[in-house]
């Protein structure tokens, strides 16, 4: 057997790392949410399903009711992070640059303005409606390095079991990055 430097080793372990590393996906044992997460540039972004039953329950005891919060519950909903971890400088994003895509068909997650103007319209009180965005993620943030992040609900509108690629899109430097997480789908 021949003898492989060290370095070398070390740089074909690092690259499968790398492959390897590039997307995980988890089951909960107990509520069989899937998660899926991938780190690049420094910056970790991860969806993980949010059961139908467990959004309407959230809102239920906000103050909804169960007829109020169907059309959200059954909107392919994901507690969404991304966290800044060490990338070099702070990092910017907004909702709006994000995708949902399936196939060659690209759009945004639905909107929390959109949602809430529709809560409105069904009469939903006002510290329920409070309640629904505080719990929404941000359209728009700017996160420090080191760790600074955040996490809210965000609703793809896609049918449950819908497959489809989430693209997360923010600017470090005035320069664009992306996460892409690939065959993600929607709760049954």
């Amino acid at each position: 057997m021949k003898h492989i430097p060290a370095l070398v080793f070390l740089a074909f372990i690092s690259i499968a790392v790398a492959v390897n590393a590039e997307q995980l996906h988890r089951v909960d044992p107990n509520t069989q949410a899937e998660t899926w997460e991938t780190k690049v540039h420094g910056v970790t972004f991860s969806l993980t399903q949010i059961m139908p039953d467990q959004a309407r329950a959230f809102y239920v005891n906000r103050g909804f009711t169960l007829e109020q919060i169907e059309p959200f519950a059954t909107a392919c909903i994901y507690m969404t992070v991304l966290r800044n971890d060490d990338a070099p400088a702070a990092i910017k994003y907004q909702l709006s640059d994000w995708s949902i895509k399936i196939g060659d068909d690209a759009r945004p997650p639905l909107s929390t303005a959109d949602w809430m103007e529709q809560l409105k319209a069904e009469s939903v009180k006002k510290p329920a409606l409070i309640a629904f965005r505080w719990a929404q993620f941000p359209p728009e943030q700017e996160y420090e390095p080191g760790g600074d992040w955040n996490q809210g609900m965000l609703t793809t509108g896609l049918p449950p079991g819908a497959r489809f690629d989430a693209v997360a899109r923010w600017t470090m430097n005035e320069k664009i990055y992306e996460g892409i997480l690939r065959n993600v789908h929607c709760a049954k």
